[in-house]
């Protein structure tokens, strides 16, 4: 007898196939749950956490809810005198005749931003948001508003501790360095034109930025996170609200038609100063007493140590004998690459540090020591020499 075999459908054997695999799931899944978990684990199918949401973040509330609290509102007022060298019509006089006007003393508040650094109250802010202040108010995160006095200022870096008494505040932790790259999100948390807190978003657009002539010592974060006037002093945070700089300066105060240039100092420094200010009260650097500049070759080919292009009269570098037009090439034995490398060398040195010195006057090599002073504070230091 012959038998006729039914056609083979392959739609059938894949129906069959797949209902195969879900018996087989379901069996697993019931009796055997940590051999499914292996199993989905070794084919890439491991099932989310419990809660957890598997799309992507939507924005960046919670670092600006950690670290918002921390940034306040800065009001200073100062007095300007303003003289007055016209004259005025003297009425009851014969002839042209006249008498001096007064000066006119006008009020001036300038608007910031500051970052609570510490449970009890010690704020950073930048130098030129209290400069010459009277009185300062502070506008806490609540609403509260309260005085604050200067603790001590550092010009060279453009930074300010305030105090204002308190306890249980709620502060940004210092501690803790994070590393920054170019690309990183950030965010710029302070007070723009006085509007109240408020918060931009941006990258890190270049690191290690200098020679911009905001401030003497300079190692600026340069971001695209909108920095407008009023938010000098806030808080520059990464995205899960940890502090990663102060904003400073924005580049259209120079560049009109710049935008999206802002610069932040980085954490490293502040906290220096913030330091150096509370046990000392004020920065304590080295000095050698001398302005340099990029050096070069005679004929343009490459660049070459630093040369001093200035000498302030009473130095340590004009006791040694330094004048301008010198190149220095090494300083123990390290090679001096360019004037930033130098300032923060002399800068981080204690005064009294003894160091050598080589380089060339003309051509002819020299080696001398010079111990460092301490470097006078940026608005008494007096003028250096011109180049002779």
């Amino acid at each position: 007898m012959i038998r006729i075999r039914p056609p083979f459908h392959p739609a059938l054997f894949l129906a069959m196939a797949a209902l195969s695999g879900v018996a087989l799931a379901i069996v697993l899944t019931t009796f055997a749950p940590d051999r499914m978990l292996a199993l989905r684990r070794a084919t890439g199918l491991t099932p989310a956490a419990p809660g957890s949401d598997v799309s992507a973040p939507t924005g960046y509330a919670d670092a600006v809810m950690r670290a918002a609290p921390s940034v306040v509102n800065i009001y200073a007022d100062r007095v300007i005198i303003e003289p007055a060298p016209h004259l005025l019509p003297d009425t009851t006089a014969q002839g042209p005749s006249g008498r001096l006007r007064p000066p006119r003393q006008r009020l001036e508040r300038s608007l910031g931003s500051g970052v609570i650094v510490s449970h009890d109250g010690y704020i950073l802010t930048n130098h030129h948001v209290v400069a010459g202040a009277g009185a300062i108010q502070v506008v806490l995160w609540d609403g509260r508003v309260t005085h604050a006095k200067v603790v001590g200022s550092d010009q060279d870096t453009d930074l300010a501790v305030l105090k204002l008494d308190g306890e249980n505040l709620p502060a940004l932790a210092l501690d803790q360095d994070t590393p920054l790259r170019v690309g990183d999100v950030v965010l710029a948390i302070g007070n723009p034109f006085g509007l109240g807190q408020a918060v931009s978003q941006g990258i890190v657009s270049a690191l290690g930025r200098s020679q911009l002539h905001i401030a003497t010592f300079e190692d600026f974060i340069q971001t695209d996170a909108a920095i407008n006037r009023g938010n000098s002093g806030g808080a520059l945070v990464d995205t899960r609200g940890r502090l990663v700089g102060i904003n400073t300066a924005v580049f259209t105060q120079r560049v009109p038609d710049a935008t999206g240039i802002g610069f932040a100092i980085p954490l490293a420094t502040a906290r220096n100063v913030l330091q150096q200010i509370v046990r000392e009260g004020g920065v304590i650097r080295g000095w050698l007493g001398m302005e340099y500049m990029q050096g070069f070759s005679p004929l343009g080919i490459d660049r070459r140590g630093v040369v001093i292009v200035g000498v302030h009269p009473g130095s340590p570098a004009e006791d040694a004998g330094l004048r301008p037009g010198d190149v220095l090439i090494t300083m123990d034995g390290e090679a001096l690459a360019d004037p930033i490398s130098l300032g923060q060398r002399e800068a981080a040195m204690a005064p009294g540090s003894r160091v050598s010195l080589q380089g060339e006057r003309a051509g002819v090599p020299f080696n001398l020591d010079i111990t460092l002073a301490r470097r006078p504070a940026a608005t008494t230091q007096p003028p250096a020499s011109a180049p002779r």
